[in-house]
């Protein structure tokens, strides 16, 4: 019951929508990924779930009445332990970013407060869904700036150029993030038909603007690779839309909470979709690798 408890609070089923932001971030920059890439999706990791024991830890009363299922209001783990679990996922987050550099330390002390300040401040108030959304751009860049930090070939991306570079990409996963959590804000009562229509309009733009030619590329797409690009983006598409048509038509709290889940689980092909437009067609596969395995544990945990 323990670590049913345990998974429940991390949101364990959500952990495999983190490492696409860092082979996203390195497909950006035009790297494989590298011993550095490790050492981003390891402090991704734990600044995530850092996030998920810190936002139950602050929520705690209001899902005393909401959601007396969770594991704080339950009381199978206690309020001090969901802290000082943050708090040790914190820093051992920013210990794995500190060993792939300095440029990636500075990112990931900026993703840590940005999930801080979102759990402890930001969450309820108009800044809420910007600031999650802040946080999932700056774990895309954390996997950037590690990655361009490794010593690699003359023609591949200076580390001070990574973020320039992988900004487009963040600004995408950015504008996702930014969709789902507006929908987020109304699981618990539902009954919002804009937030899933917005969310819904949104996610097709950023569909068109994910099968666009990078900004200044200089040759265009082979064939499959095109076709790999179509194929990963009508997924998304797929994953993230339909549950948000549902939701919109009828917007009860079951309905908003499988669209949220649905928009949670979408980051993978769009992760994808991001590196196999970057030209990664290995990486984006590797990513949706990833898939099956959140399906299956979302059957279990719930990712929300």
């Amino acid at each position: 019951m323990t670590v049913r408890a345990w998974a429940e609070l991390l949101r364990v089923s959500a952990l495999f929508t983190v490492p696409g932001d860092a082979l996203a971030g390195a497909a950006a920059v035009g790297r494989c990924p590298n011993r550095s890439t490790a050492l981003a999706v390891g402090a991704s990791l734990c600044l995530y779930e850092a996030g998920m024991a810190l936002n139950d830890w602050a929520d705690r009363d209001e899902d005393a009445v909401d959601r007396p299922h969770r594991p704080i209001p339950s009381g199978r783990i206690t309020p001090r332990a969901a802290l000082t679990a943050a708090g040790a996922l914190t820093a051992a987050g920013l210990a794995l970013a500190a060993r792939a550099g300095r440029p990636a330390l500075t990112v990931a002390t900026g993703l840590a407060a940005t999930v801080w300040a979102y759990d402890l401040r930001l969450k309820h108030t108009p800044a809420g869904p910007a600031a999650m959304a802040a946080a999932r751009g700056l774990d895309l860049l954390l996997g950037a700036t590690a990655t361009a930090t490794a010593p690699a070939s003359a023609h591949a991306t200076p580390a001070r150029s990574a973020v320039p570079a992988a900004l487009p990409a963040a600004a995408l996963l950015t504008a996702h993030t930014y969709a789902v959590t507006a929908v987020s804000r109304h699981e618990a009562q539902g009954g919002s038909t804009t937030a899933p229509l917005a969310a819904l309009t949104a996610v097709a733009a950023l569909g068109g603007a994910a099968m666009r030619d990078r900004p200044g590329e200089g040759k265009r797409a082979t064939a499959p690779a095109r076709l790999l690009l179509t194929a990963l983006t009508g997924t998304y598409l797929r994953t993230a839309g339909r549950p948000l048509v549902h939701a919109a038509l009828n917007p009860s709290p079951p309905l908003t909470q499988r669209a949220v889940g649905s928009g949670i689980r979408a980051m993978i092909p769009l992760q994808a979709a991001l590196a196999a437009r970057a030209g990664a067609s290995g990486t984006a596969l590797a990513v949706m690798g990833l898939v099956p395995l959140a399906r299956s544990l979302a059957r279990k945990v719930s990712p929300t």
